[in-house]
């Protein structure tokens, strides 16, 4: 049977006792009629308690609410969530902190410091992340009857103070493994620092390749300002260096390879100056 409100069930039974579908009628029929259930209200908003609503803020003069529409979905607010906005908005930069999201095969159990024993942000986490300062301050808020501003406030001065113990450490560790010879590899920023400058050599390397090839084509391609421009040949003279096996060659002559020396080219070269075959010069 198709699944039906509970109004229409006694009905859906009836249509299809008549049809011939159902030969008996059930047990639960009579009861049903004699005690049918409440129809429901038309487009009844659904119950929502005040855990997961937004509160309301307070004003003056209270604005004229409009008017929403029926299905439309209520919203969902957190304090939590107005806590984690409020708090990448004054560290946009712990958004970069890496972090893992992998998930384990058994949801991770809740930490066993929390409510009225966590009144440290230490007592979890000596490089606490930006999730544990939100859940404290949340936790100062609900445990400790703290508002949420000094909830933040508190929590905030907390997160910072253990960050900066935990860099300056960190500082100090590195500077006295340098001291005892050790060696640290570039950092993440010197590594892109560096990859951004081979990239910028490579492209200045292909800008000056584009401007070479631009020049060497500018040269090959000159116009000769001796020759006469109304004069046509009509390629007759290409025509015969073809038929006489003579191949153009367009290339410049600096491309053009240099010829070998012969063994004569060398002696004379050698005795450029003319002094192989002089006698002994004698001073006065």
């Amino acid at each position: 049977m198709v699944r039906r409100i509970a109004s229409q069930v006694h009905k859906q039974a009836s249509r299809l006792t008549r049809s011939g579908f159902i030969k008996n009628l059930p047990a639960w029929y009579q009861a049903v009629l004699d005690h049918p259930p409440l129809p429901l209200p038309p487009r009844e908003p659904p119950s929502r308690t005040s855990y997961d609503t937004k509160p309301p803020k307070q004003t003056l003069a209270a604005a004229p609410k409009k008017a929403q529409g029926p299905h439309r979905p209520l919203p969902v607010s957190y304090v939590e969530d107005e806590i984690r906005r409020q708090f990448f908005r004054d560290h946009p930069f712990e958004s970069f902190r890496p972090r893992t999201i992998t998930e384990a095969g058994t949801i991770e159990e809740e930490h066993p410091v929390r409510g009225l024993q966590w009144t440290r942000l230490f007592q979890r986490s000596r490089n606490p992340s930006s999730e544990d300062a939100v859940q404290f301050a949340l936790n100062l808020h609900e445990a400790h009857g703290l508002t949420l501003s000094d909830a933040y406030a508190t929590s905030i001065a907390q997160f910072r103070t253990l960050r900066a113990v935990q860099q300056v450490s960190t500082r100090f560790a590195a500077l006295g493994a340098t001291a005892f010879g050790a060696r640290f590899g570039p950092s993440e920023t010197t590594r892109g620092h560096e990859a951004e400058n081979r990239m910028l050599e490579a492209n200045e390397l292909r800008t000056e390749r584009l401007d070479d090839s631009a020049r060497l084509d500018r040269r090959r391609w000159r116009m000769d300002d001796a020759a006469d421009r109304n004069a046509w040949s009509r390629g007759e003279e290409y025509v015969r260096l073809w038929k006489e096996g003579v191949r153009p060659d367009y290339s410049p002559a600096l491309t053009e390879p240099i010829s070998p020396l012969s063994k004569f080219d060398l002696a004379a070269s050698a005795d450029f100056m003319g002094t192989r075959n002089r006698g002994p010069t004698v001073r006065p």
